[in-house]
């Protein structure tokens, strides 16, 4: 008797060490978003962040992002946002987006790990994170326009 205890205990203890009882993290879906700006149009690859947990997690424990590729987080109505880069490896430029698709503010090479709060400076409907140096590469500024079904301005 003592020892199935001994076998079911050492069973569950392997179940639970391998990670068959740990939470999933939830996955993003991926789509497409149209950047219009001074460089002319670009299209990029964008993880959605559109439910607490995912945005949460963001762009977290990630060690490289390449080039037109990036996250897109939602917001279902228009709000100040502050993201932060704990946790987070690369560093990244961010976009900070009105509900009709224009970019409010850029904030370009953000310090990983760092606990500083970078505010949208106005209510915003989403923020995009791309690898440092995208923003500029793409033309991402003040006033470009990002086109997304969320926007309701995609063609």
């Amino acid at each position: 008797m003592l020892r199935r205890k001994f076998v079911a205990f050492a069973f569950a203890s392997l179940l639970m060490s391998s990670g068959l009882f740990a939470q999933e993290q939830p996955v993003p879906r991926e789509d497409t978003l149209v950047i219009e700006s001074r460089n002319g149009t670009e299209l990029i690859s964008v993880e959605i962040a559109d439910t607490p947990a995912l945005r949460e997690r963001g762009l977290m424990f990630r060690h490289r992002l390449p080039p037109n590729r990036g996250m897109l987080f939602l917001y279902k109505t228009p709000q100040p946002v502050a993201m932060w880069m704990k946790n987070t490896y690369i560093p990244l430029d961010m976009a900070f987006v009105r509900a009709d698709g224009t970019v409010a503010r850029i904030v370009e090479g953000t310090v990983p790990h760092s606990l500083d709060t970078i505010e949208s400076g106005e209510p915003v409907a989403a923020v995009l994170e791309v690898a440092a140096g995208q923003a500029r590469r793409l033309g991402i500024e003040a006033g470009a326009l990002m086109r997304h079904g969320f926007f309701g301005n995609a063609d």
